[in-house]
């Protein structure tokens, strides 16, 4: 049985998109006073391979588009399977986000996560606002492919890797 929602109804639109999982990846970036920045963000898509150009979306209300929105460099990771570790890590209070050796200082001084299954660098070339939310648009300058892993995916509020299909 399908049950039809109205456009206002912002819990039915939340329950929607739990239900979309959705690859895992990390953006990082240095704060104006030079500081590490990051979040888990599983809105990554890819724009265009020429020029190769990614996007993201992040709330203005975040605690790092501050550093996003006065930035010129971000670095894009992909999560397997075996970071989920890393995206929890990402996801939590943003003072301990970067405590510990998990990533190590990558081209343009960024932060680079170890453990990704790819991470990309590039120069942020638009920054779209929408509501209380913003689109970033990337231009990817470099990167590196990581160990392969299985997909990391997050649905439901929670992290999974898939199993293949019979």
């Amino acid at each position: 049985m399908n049950e039809t929602f109205a456009a206002d109804d912002v819990a039915a639109f939340k329950q929607a998109f739990r239900r979309h999982a959705a690859g895992v990846s990390i953006v990082t970036a240095r704060d104006t006073d030079g500081t590490p920045v990051g979040f888990t963000a599983t809105s990554l898509a890819s724009l265009a391979a020429v020029p190769p150009l990614a996007s993201f979306n992040m709330a203005r209300i975040a605690s790092t588009f501050g550093a996003i929105e006065n930035t010129e460099w971000v670095a894009i990771h992909m999560l397997g399977a075996r970071s989920r570790h890393l995206a929890q890590k990402l996801a939590g209070p943003a003072e301990e986000r970067f405590l510990g050796d998990h990533w190590h200082e990558g081209p343009h001084g960024l932060p680079i996560i170890d453990g990704a299954t790819a991470w990309m660098a590039g120069r942020i070339v638009a920054r779209v606002p929408v509501e209380n939310n913003a689109v970033i648009v990337v231009q990817i300058e470099e990167g590196a492919l990581g160990e392969d892993d299985a997909p990391l995916l997050y649905h439901e509020r929670a992290y999974h890797a898939p199993r293949p299909l019979d």
